[in-house]
């Protein structure tokens, strides 16, 4: 029994100090693997179990204190049916996957916006949304249709893709489940909740000139919109670093084809417009919470 007690007390004894050794040494761990990436402090590899982060609700996130950048939960009452989220440093962000269609989410005052431009290939059903390069037959199509920034699929992780007015309205649905494109009254609130026209395209912009040409006017991203300049098509592409616009639901009251919605900010200006589209014009799309 003794004996016993000692292997024991040797094997708990053991364990500590392979902790402790590793906290030590900044060594690396690995789970489920060998021999963990040269990359990663830790290494989990499963076939058949997940990654699993804490569980709480949005009243216990909020009391965690001082909570620090990239920290992550699962907020269980966050969303329609809960969801993962990281702390910015600022606030906490939203991951919503949602085929492709984005990573994240940002609350702007009662809106949720995605912070990434639309970059799906299907109606919400399922059905494909044809891809088309050829101008000529974007330009006579009056069915939805999706294109990259100058057909270079380059151009898609970091903008997404471009659509035209017949996506947009058709009644399969282009948003994903739990979101919509937002309509010119949606669009109109959020430029009044960022300081008006004058201002509101300056807090909406990524800072910097990585992906906005100089001068990038007014830039701060203070809201957290991340808007980036993918440019459009219309009998041409044009406008990648100078121009981000971007549909939204609402059409005019002219005859068919209606022109569709659209809002724009550039690197010239602090400005944030909002205006009307070519139905067969090719256009981002951000999407906003239902």
């Amino acid at each position: 029994m003794k004996q016993l007690n000692k292997m024991k007390t040797f094997k708990i004894f053991l364990f500590v100090f392979i902790l402790f050794a590793a906290g030590t040494t900044n060594a690396q761990v690995g789970i489920g693997i060998a021999n963990p990436n040269a990359s990663a402090q830790l290494d989990v590899s499963s076939t058949s179990k997940g990654l699993l982060p804490p569980r709480m609700t949005q009243a216990q996130r909020d009391a965690i204190t001082n909570p620090v950048a990239g920290l992550m939960i699962w907020c269980k009452n966050c969303g329609p049916s809960g969801e993962i989220q990281v702390f910015n440093g600022i606030t906490w962000t939203n991951m919503v996957g949602g085929g492709g269609a984005a990573r994240f989410s940002v609350v702007i005052g009662t809106q949720e916006w995605m912070i990434r431009n639309l970059d799906v290939t299907t109606y919400r059903n399922g059905d494909p949304i044809p891809q088309v390069t050829n101008q000529t037959q974007w330009d006579t199509t009056h069915t939805g249709a999706w294109c990259y920034y100058n057909n270079d699929p380059a151009n898609g992780p970091i903008y997404g893709k471009l659509y035209n007015w017949y996506a947009v309205k058709d009644p399969r649905g282009l948003a994903p489940a739990g979101w919509h494109i937002p309509s010119d009254g949606e669009v109109t609130i959020l430029r009044n909740y960022l300081g008006g026209i004058n201002v509101a395209g300056g807090t909406m912009k990524d800072t910097g000139t990585v992906y906005w040409n100089s001068p990038n006017i007014g830039a701060n991203n203070t809201s957290g919109f991340t808007a980036l300049p993918g440019g459009l098509r219309y009998y041409q592409f044009y406008g990648i670093g100078t121009t981000g616009q971007w549909w939204t639901s609402t059409p005019d009251s002219g005859p068919f084809p209606y022109r569709g919605g659209n809002y724009s900010v550039g690197n010239s200006t602090t400005i944030m417009g909002i205006g009307e589209s070519d139905p067969n014009a090719a256009l981002s799309i951000r999407c906003v919470r239902d």
